[in-house]
């Protein structure tokens, strides 16, 4: 997810004073710039309004689509009778075709822009939801999977691109409450896969159901996403240059590390609350559940918070947070303090990745969509990393030790804080919901 290539500049119909090449962002000086008063920030104009609209359905239907087919995994494998090894094989798959698509999508949408993709990759994914369910064999589920992790994939470049590009229009911090739909979507599909196994629901109709569903939705509320123009023949930038790869480096790195704890929180925070701390199973489910909340209040109010602190600062408390958190957890095993660890991990880990992407798009000049593709590639290489690295040190240590990487991981994550820089031109007031 490395290529650094031009791509077209977003059309956001609002004046900007960017030229024809990328600037260098500027870092972030130590006093945050102040945050806009009430009277500063104007009403969006209509066509803002629904295009922040048609990113947010487009999140929320991402994470509406992941947590269906989550909640269907072991449905699936009773039906095809796989062994757990056999599972994690096929469930490679969608990783594959995630990895596949990311930087594939940033190369196209540098071309033809992310709108185009914002309109058809949920749709592709809305149909390649329904396949795992008419898979009868380890390797039809397999080619399932990889079709899915490639809709997947191009949706998350797309969901991010317009995500920022809405965001430079507004003039103002609204990026990770798009993540925070994101999670909100999440829990949704979870809940409402819960009760459609409940009530005896097929795999089929389930997943059908969700992906017409979601393909409506985001079809509809897409239709006014920002559209694109072709920037004027330029002198080659340097996007592709030794100094922008090393600029995207400790942001490839943050977001790495970030998203290492979060994939270690999603595998093994039920592990650790029934084997270290003695929880029941229904009670295990509550590490997961406290994290996934945390991070979802985190990522609707963190906007609010970072245009006070400043990005730099919010990542530098998120990194500290997440790291203290899983310490208090490991350092003091009681279920309540372990629940509050989780939640510290979720409210911590929430700020941090959409500030990365946030950073790594700059000033939406040539190479932004590359930049994003590059970052998220790096978050979602942490996401496959972390599991397996925390369950390989388990059985030389134990998970009580294992799960240091992720405070360690998070660390980091405060160290390279100051590599977050504001977008050059950024303005000081924005326009309004």
């Amino acid at each position: 997810m490395d290529p650094a290539v031009a791509f077209d500049t977003e059309n956001t119909r609002a004046p900007t004073s960017r030229g024809p090449g990328r600037a260098a962002p500027r870092r972030l000086d130590e006093a945050p710039s102040p945050a806009p008063t009430p009277l500063a920030v104007r009403p969006a104009p209509p066509h803002l309004r629904a295009a922040r609209l048609g990113v947010a359905a487009a999140f929320f239907s991402y994470g509406a689509a992941f947590a269906s087919w989550i909640v269907r995994i072991p449905s699936v494998r009773e039906a095809i009778g796989l062994s757990p090894a056999a599972l994690g094989g096929a469930l490679f798959g969608a990783s594959l075709g995630a990895l596949v698509a990311m930087p594939v999508a940033g190369w196209l949408a540098g071309r033809v822009g992310s709108r185009p993709l914002i309109r058809v990759a949920p749709l592709a994914l809305g149909a390649a939801l329904v396949l795992p369910a008419l898979a009868s064999s380890l390797l039809t589920l397999t080619l399932a999977l990889v079709a899915m992790g490639l809709a997947g994939g191009t949706l998350n470049l797309a969901v991010n691109a317009q995500g920022a590009a809405v965001e430079r229009a507004y003039g103002r911090p609204i990026f990770a409450s798009f993540h925070g739909l994101y999670s909100l979507g999440g829990l949704a599909g979870a809940a409402l896969g819960g009760a459609l196994i409940q009530w005896g629901v097929s795999t089929l109709v389930h997943l059908a159901a969700v992906g017409v569903g979601i393909s409506a939705l985001a079809w509809w509320a897409t239709r006014h996403t920002l559209s694109v123009t072709k920037p004027p023949a330029a002198a080659p930038t340097d996007a592709g240059s030794r100094p922008g790869l090393l600029a995207l480096a400790p942001l490839g790195a943050i977001a790495f590390c970030v998203l290492v704890g979060e994939g270690a929180i999603a595998d093994w925070s039920a592990v650790y609350l029934r084997d270290v701390v003695g929880a029941s199973p229904a009670a295990a489910a509550a590490g997961y559940a406290a994290f996934s909340i945390a991070m979802t209040g985190g990522r609707f109010v963190s906007d609010r918070i970072g245009a006070a602190l400043g990005p730099r600062r919010l990542v530098y408390l998120g990194g500290l947070t997440s790291a203290l958190g899983l310490g208090l957890a490991l350092v003091v095993p009681g279920f309540w303090t372990v629940i509050l660890g989780f939640a510290g991990v979720g409210a911590g880990s929430s700020v941090v990745f959409p500030i990365a992407l946030r950073a790594a798009s700059g000033d939406g000049g040539p190479g932004s969509e590359a930049a994003i593709a590059a970052v998220s590639t790096a978050g979602f290489l942490g996401f496959l990393v972390g599991p397996p690295l925390i369950g390989l040190t388990a059985s030389y240590v134990s998970l009580r030790g294992a799960l240091v990487w992720v405070v360690l991981a998070s660390a980091v994550v405060a160290v390279l804080s100051a590599a977050v820089q504001r977008r050059p031109g950024a303005r000081a007031a924005g326009v309004g919901p």
